[in-house]
């Protein structure tokens, strides 16, 4: 495997319940830091959605790696955003033997 080129500014979220003041909660994005990442668009297709179709595209994003329990390392339920992009984290992996990258399953939201 090549290095990959981590060359695409991400920031990591999390999502947090914050208190409405009215006895309920609502979900918030917080910033954990920024992550470079190598990123490859997979295939696209359509969902059914509340306003109609929708069309889905999954990513494949490559970073450095975190080792486990790291604050800074993803996992699933975490976003990465590109602007006002964003891609939902669904699954992390090591990508390479030693455990240098880490491959991240996302689908741009």
């Amino acid at each position: 495997m090549s290095a990959p080129k981590l060359t695409v500014p991400l920031r990591l979220e999390t999502k947090e319940r914050q208190a409405d003041g009215l006895g309920g909660h609502r979900a918030v994005w917080r910033t954990i830091g920024l992550v470079y990442a190598e990123m490859r668009s997979g295939i696209g297709r359509l969902r059914g959605a509340e306003a109609g179709p929708e069309s889905v595209v999954g990513w494949t994003i490559t970073l450095r790696a975190f080792p486990q329990g790291d604050p800074r390392r993803p996992i699933a339920g975490q976003r990465l955003r590109m602007g006002s992009r964003s891609f939902r984290i669904d699954a992390v992996a090591e990508a390479d033997p030693a455990g240098r990258h880490l491959r991240v399953i996302a689908e741009e939201e």
